[in-house]
């Protein structure tokens, strides 16, 4: 099994002002353009939800986002956990996964700690090794969201480059960042984002083609 590593040196400025890495694609880290200065807890207040015919479903998130530009990790596996009703904390969740200033190494490390604390052993790690998703691999994500969802897990994404949400906001994370699939509708085709970095986008959909070809390079927990 091929490990997807995902580490980078941060200049001065870099670290200064969370502006992202120099590595573009070989790092695991948020850049987010606004990045909060201390956590923000809400209660997305929306619950499981499954409507026949129409094939959406959300999951009840207790949202909070990351306290730094290098967070994400914790920060996205928390907020999947919610889903099961969970409470572990950012900091615990760092630990576990040997999160650094550099970030959180790999999907792999996401999955090992949903795995720990979830109490189960539930999600596996699926890499998306090529520089864009195929047919065939956003085929797999859309199935994956899908079950996943459907029996109340979150999926978390480890993400870089810029995608565009359906209401044609831009989300840019050059420098790689994670993310947590918290619902999807129109049979998966669309999907549902709780993203750690900015408190002001907490929530967002994408299309399974944008998000797969997010993952591009990377991987994701499911």
């Amino acid at each position: 099994m091929t490990t997807l590593i995902r580490k980078a040196t941060l200049t001065a400025a870099g670290a200064a002002l969370t502006a992202g890495a120099l590595a573009g694609p070989a790092t695991a880290f948020a850049a987010p353009t606004h990045t909060p200065t201390s956590s923000v807890t809400t209660d997305r207040g929306h619950d499981r939800t499954d409507k026949p015919g129409k094939g959406q479903r959300e999951l009840n998130v207790r949202y909070e986002a990351q306290p730094n530009f290098y967070y994400c990790g914790p920060a996205a596996a928390r907020n999947a956990l919610t889903t099961l009703n969970k409470d572990v904390s950012q900091d615990d969740l760092a630990r576990e996964m040997g999160t650094t200033e550099n970030g959180t190494d790999s999907a792999h490390l996401i999955t090992k700690a949903l795995n720990t604390k979830s109490g189960k052993n539930d999600w596996r790690t699926i890499e998306i090794t090529t520089p864009n998703a195929d047919d065939k691999q956003t085929d797999t994500l859309r199935h994956d969201v899908r079950t996943a969802v459907d029996n109340g897990r979150a999926v978390v994404a480890n993400i870089a480059g810029t995608a565009t949400d359906t209401n044609g906001t831009t989300h840019s994370f050059e420098g790689g960042h994670y993310i947590s699939v918290v619902g999807y509708r129109d049979n998966a085709d669309t999907v549902k984002i709780a993203d750690s970095a900015n408190p002001n986008q907490a929530s967002y959909w994408i299309t399974t083609d944008a998000l797969a070809d997010w993952i591009a390079t990377r991987g994701y927990s499911a």
